[in-house]
């Protein structure tokens, strides 16, 4: 009898502490949710606050061991998980040079260097040369990391919408022609750029293109017509530049061209690259252009589209390759 008593006993309190048993799991779990989604929440409003304050992120979990920090080279690149061999003959066999134009933002910079190295491509960076002293060491020690990367060989004082910003991309195109590398396509972006496809995936959009070049335009809508109807001249000062508009008519394009708009990010053959340097035409379209707004969109598509010249370069195609904001 007393042994049925003990069993029943038994019984009892284990039905009753099983339910508080579980009912303390949950709630531990429930609060442990809690705490974790008050953090994300409170992590998420500092960031935010940050942000509306123009403050330095505050986040460093998932930030790159940039080359500033006292490492090696070695070190740098394994820990950063660079790519350091050729991923496949196809790419082996046709390298690419990019054109990166840079003023702020280093580690955006890095990022975007990161996602698109390769050592079987070319890479010239030119640096504004307005940029602040530790931007230009913190991109010189990043490059000499690598030795497929190097900065232009001239820097230019970059106006938003000035000749100069298109002197950049031409600086560098003249440094990638005399480099040994014998890349077939040139792709130019900002730093504040990011490649939307891979390097394969490039690689094979730009074989596919069979020679022609990526200009995408239009003729001129007449909202923006006064671009190059009108003398625009650079203004720097010490805190900021702009361009400055004036009344004054410009002269017809040379050589009876045809001017086209479009975008400044483009991607063109090695061919066209001499061709724009030193073809005579091309000489002289950029000296007219050096007075008119924004020439880095027209320069390209119009050279692009000369009359006979779609049998050596071919028309426009049109790709979304990277993603862009604002050089502002």
């Amino acid at each position: 009898m007393s042994r049925l008593r003990y069993c029943f006993f038994a019984v009892l309190i284990f039905s009753i502490s099983l339910p508080i048993f579980f009912y303390a799991v949950n709630l531990h779990t429930q609060k442990s949710l809690w705490r974790l989604n008050f953090s994300a929440n409170s992590t998420l409003a500092e960031a935010c606050k940050a942000l509306i304050e123009d403050k330095v992120p505050f986040m460093k979990e998932n930030v790159l061991e940039t080359s500033s920090r006292e490492s090696s080279c070695t070190e740098y690149i394994m820990r950063n998980h660079y790519i350091t061999r050729t991923l496949s003959a196809e790419e082996a066999a046709f390298p690419i040079a990019y054109v990166m134009t840079l003023h702020k933002e280093f580690e955006t910079f890095e990022r975007l260097f990161r996602a698109v190295y390769l050592p079987q491509n070319i890479y010239c960076i030119h640096v504004d040369a307005k940029a602040p002293a530790h931007f230009h060491r913190a991109v010189w020690r990043l490059l000499g990391c690598f030795p497929n990367a190097f900065l232009a060989s001239r820097a230019e004082r970059v106006v938003y919408g000035g000749i100069s910003r298109l002197q950049a991309d031409l600086h560098c195109m003249r440094d990638l022609l005399a480099s040994a590398v014998p890349w077939r396509y040139v792709l130019n972006t900002c730093g504040q750029d990011f490649p939307l496809k891979t390097n394969r995936e490039i690689v094979r959009l730009l074989k596919g293109l069979g020679g022609k070049n990526v200009t995408p335009g239009v003729l001129p809508p007449p909202h923006i017509t006064s671009r190059t109807r009108y003398v625009h001249r650079e203004q720097l000062y010490s805190l900021f530049s702009l361009m400055l508009v004036t009344f004054v008519r410009k002269p017809p394009p040379p050589h009876n061209l045809t001017i086209y708009f479009g975008s400044a990010y483009v991607a063109v053959t090695r061919p066209f690259v001499e061709f724009v340097l030193r073809d005579q035409r091309a000489i002289d379209l950029l000296a007219w252009s050096e007075d008119t707004y924004s020439p880095d969109e027209h320069f390209w598509v119009t050279l692009n589209r000369i009359p006979g010249g779609e049998e050596v370069w071919g028309s426009e195609r049109v790709a979304a390759w990277f993603s862009v904001t604002s050089w502002a």
